[in-house]
């Protein structure tokens, strides 16, 4: 058995908005990566992603992005936690267009070893994952940085 992770959210933009916010680093930076992030999100880019409260720019490698719907990320597990010989993780992120305007993004993350370091990493990810769309939600829906200042 595999430990995977799955969080949604409804955000009141349209999807494209929505979508943008990940794909291009400056609106990422804007409320999820506090340290920053290099690089836009496109199929076979490898991007860097940095945050205050893990000091470091991760490698992110995109395998695949349909734009306004889905992106597949691949990136590093602490060790010894992920089941792919790589060490990765996948993330795959969807964004549906709802009839209300509103767009619903479910991010699910998956790859971790059914070990209590793997159980431990997911559940850390898991925080994270909810902690990312709730900034993005009030970052475009308010214009607001929930993340500025709450890790240093």
């Amino acid at each position: 058995m595999e430990f995977r992770v799955r969080v949604s959210g409804r955000i009141a933009k349209p999807v494209h908005e929505v979508f943008e916010a990940v794909a291009d680093p400056a609106k990422l930076s804007g409320f999820f990566t506090t340290g920053g992030a290099k690089g836009r999100i496109a199929p076979g880019a490898v991007v860097t992603w940095d945050f205050a409260d893990f000091p470091g720019a991760f490698p992110v490698r995109v395998a695949e992005v349909i734009e306004d719907q889905r992106i597949v990320l691949h990136w590093g597990a602490a060790p010894g936690t992920a089941s792919d010989p790589s060490g990765d993780t996948t993330v795959t992120m969807t964004f549906e267009q709802l009839e209300d305007g509103r767009t619903l993004v479910t991010i699910l993350e998956e790859g971790w070893l059914p070990t209590e370091e793997g159980l431990k990493a997911s559940f850390g990810n898991n925080e994270g994952w909810t902690g990312m769309l709730c900034a993005m939600k009030v970052y475009l829906e308010h214009g607001i940085n929930l993340r500025a200042g709450f890790y240093k």
